[in-house]
């Protein structure tokens, strides 16, 4: 089909979905969730608080940095997944650079609709987005930076962003440690994530964590991230006197240092195996945490 030819057509809807990823908005919505429940307000009560900010969340700020990431990676994932709806040209011409414009400022509207603090959230997580994927930043070209970027949106913004909105005012310290050490762990999650992509990586100049390190060292680096945070975290519990709780998060730890084992045993083969294993334990262990330190939030 003649390049103007395809530049003139509209992208079909099914590839738009496709675009905006929705298997990855769980892991900001859930995070907002878990924001809002640490929070200690009652939930039913503030049901719109709760269902508009995880639409924020997920189908608006995460699917816009989809959009941005693959609009700015196009090149990239003609080399390792041509399939996807931008390189096989079911999102023709510039239409994938206008979705992603068009779905920021959705977003930025609807964090304005949720109050001042969704508004700045969604500000910072919107930017983050762009200075991930968009040069002259592109973040992402260090796993170093890119993964701690995309982490603390994801999880910290997220998590501060749920709580705020529910509380109407800047969350305590507790949530804030909260939030902070669940982002690093999400840097861990993020340098797995990049573990399909190597070859991809390595001829464009992408220097992700398997790249710089090695599959080996960066799946050994990752499992440290996801480890250190939760054991800061029921180490506060602990100090709290919530014995129970930090219990629950230890056994779901354990669990994960069990499954750790296979990951490093097979790096590049068991990287997407335990991104649905171990880091679901990981997500689980951050609703605990969130139900524990919910009194404190009200005190």
């Amino acid at each position: 089909m003649p390049a103007t030819a395809v530049g003139n057509r509209l992208p079909q809807p099914a590839a738009v979905l496709e675009l905006f990823k929705p298997v990855t908005w769980f892991a900001a919505m859930w995070a907002y969730m878990c924001g809002a429940v640490s929070s200690g307000q009652p939930l039913p009560g503030n049901l719109h608080l709760l269902l508009g900010g995880m639409l924020l969340a997920g189908p608006m700020v995460c699917a816009s940095s989809q959009a941005v990431n693959d609009w700015f990676d196009r090149h990239v994932d003609a080399i390792n997944e041509p399939g996807r709806p931008i390189p096989s040209g079911r999102i023709p011409g510039q239409w994938g650079l206008y979705l992603a414009i068009l779905w920021s400022a959705l977003s930025l509207l609807l964090g304005l609709a949720l109050g001042f603090w969704a508004f700045m959230a969604t500000v910072a997580a919107v930017f983050l987005a762009w200075a991930y994927s968009a040069p002259p930043l592109r973040l992402k070209l260090n796993g170093w930076w890119g993964n701690a970027a995309v982490g603390f949106s994801y999880e910290g913004i997220a998590w501060l962003t749920g709580a705020a909105v529910m509380l109407g005012g800047l969350p305590n310290g507790f949530i804030f440690f909260l939030a902070i050490s669940y982002s690093i762990g999400a840097h861990g999650i993020m340098t797995l994530n990049d573990f399909k992509s190597i070859e991809g990586d390595q001829q464009m100049g992408v220097r992700s964590l398997p790249v710089q390190l090695g599959p080996a060292r960066a799946a050994r680096l990752a499992c440290v991230m996801m480890a250190i945070p939760q054991m800061a975290v029921i180490l506060m519990l602990i100090i709290l006197g919530k014995p129970v709780h930090a219990g629950i998060i230890t056994g779901l730890l354990g669990a994960q240092v069990w499954l750790m084992g296979a990951l490093l045993a097979d790096p590049r083969g068991k990287a997407i195996w335990y991104s649905s294993t171990g880091v679901t334990l990981y997500v689980l262990g951050m609703l605990v945490s969130a139900l524990a330190i919910a009194p404190w939030s009200l005190s």
